[in-house]
């Protein structure tokens, strides 16, 4: 494989920082996620990552049809890429209520469904439903140990799926659970946790069958435990950052062979004392939540980040020569998601020439409905 395969020939008048994307490579890992889950019909995507219609429409080539989305305006970029199968995995509140309904009724040709935990909102979502005329899919939602949303996998969650399950105006789609709070490294100790963790929930599905309320589905897991979940019969994965890939999952899962397709251009703009470098990749154009290092420089490995600001990135090397004021430097974010929500468009790069931009469609909130 060619070490240098991120490389541009044909810098020109690139405005750093910029994000670039390489197709090329986001094919592999679509391969390689298709490979790992054998097929495509388990395989539900999630696309917070990217929120681009080309890498859709990447997917929706090689067969993929299910998705998963965060934000109304993820669900209406995949509607307007013809999805058949739309997941809205936050639970809908407020204006976002008529804003789903929106969606059903600007896209007959798509299925949406969303997931709920509270009561409240499933019969706001029901009367709503009612007063259209049609039934709406909901998937329940559960706490498996992230804390973050869903309801805990007790009687009261049984409850509430007998209630989506018996209203004339919704369909009971089944369950979905995320365990992003599931980290470790070694894939041994992680699928220890997801197994022990996952019970709770087929225990909840057993006994909810056992009383006749059929699950038709468990959407489960993202992309550390993608490995694990694809094993489960009944059970739909939603890998993310699988597309892309970042430095932090490529040091952490090392037994996923996905490919970094995503990396930031930036520029030395001052060496302001020895051995002192900055570059131009401050807070606004690199996801900065996590400690340092926060990119992997694909050059000067050896040099450490020490500072961040809006518009900077300090960088203390061994030998401040290795850079030059103006010198064009390459570099993999450690949290590739966020990132890409920093950037209008991302340009894309093949063969080592930029190529051309895809637009990061679903950045905003609101798209137009």
């Amino acid at each position: 494989m060619n070490k240098e395969w991120y490389k541009i020939k044909n810098l020109g008048d690139i405005i750093s920082p910029a994000l670039m994307v390489y197709p090329d490579r986001i094919e592999k890992n679509i391969s390689t996620m298709i490979a790992m889950a054998g097929g495509t019909q388990n395989l539900r995507p999630h696309i917070k990552t990217h929120k681009t219609a080309e890498i859709v429409q990447l997917q929706l080539n090689r067969g993929i049809q299910k998705f998963k989305c965060a934000t109304i305006a993820e669900a209406e970029l995949l509607g307007n890429c013809g999805a058949a199968d739309i997941l809205l995995a936050l639970q809908p509140v407020g204006p976002n209520i008529n804003r789903f309904f929106r969606l059903i009724a600007e896209f007959p040709n798509s299925i949406f469904s969303t997931i709920v935990d509270d009561a409240q909102i499933v019969e706001k979502i029901a009367k709503t439903a009612k007063e259209k005329g049609i039934r709406v899919p909901l998937w329940l939602d559960i706490n498996s140990g992230m804390n973050r949303s869903g309801i805990l996998p007790n009687a009261k969650a049984a409850e509430l799926y007998k209630k989506i399950y018996e209203d004339p105006n919704l369909k009971a789609a089944g369950l979905h659970v995320y365990d992003g709070h599931i980290r470790d490294k070694d894939l041994f100790e992680r699928e220890q946790k997801c197994n022990e963790e996952f019970e709770v929930v087929l225990d909840l599905k057993k006994s909810l069958e056992n009383q006749g309320f059929l699950i038709p589905t468990i959407v489960a897991g993202g992309s550390p435990t993608f490995p694990i979940h694809l094993k489960r019969e009944g059970v739909e994965t939603s890998p993310g950052t699988t597309l892309l890939w970042d430095a932090g999952y490529a040091t952490s899962y090392k037994d996923m062979e996905f490919l970094p397709a995503a990396v930031l251009l930036t520029r030395v703009i001052s060496k302001p004392n020895s051995n002192l470098v900055c570059f131009d990749l401050g807070h606004k154009h690199l996801a900065s939540e996590m400690n340092f290092p926060r990119v992997l420089l694909l050059e000067g490995e050896v040099c450490s980040q020490i500072g961040q600001s809006e518009e900077h990135l300090m960088v203390q090397c061994p030998n401040d020569e290795m850079f030059t004021v103006g010198d064009v430097a390459y570099a993999i974010p450690v949290h590739i998601c966020p990132t890409v929500a920093k950037y209008k468009e991302v340009l894309t790069v093949v063969d080592g020439c930029l190529s051309g931009a895809w637009q990061v469609a679903a950045r905003n909130l609101k798209i137009k409905i």
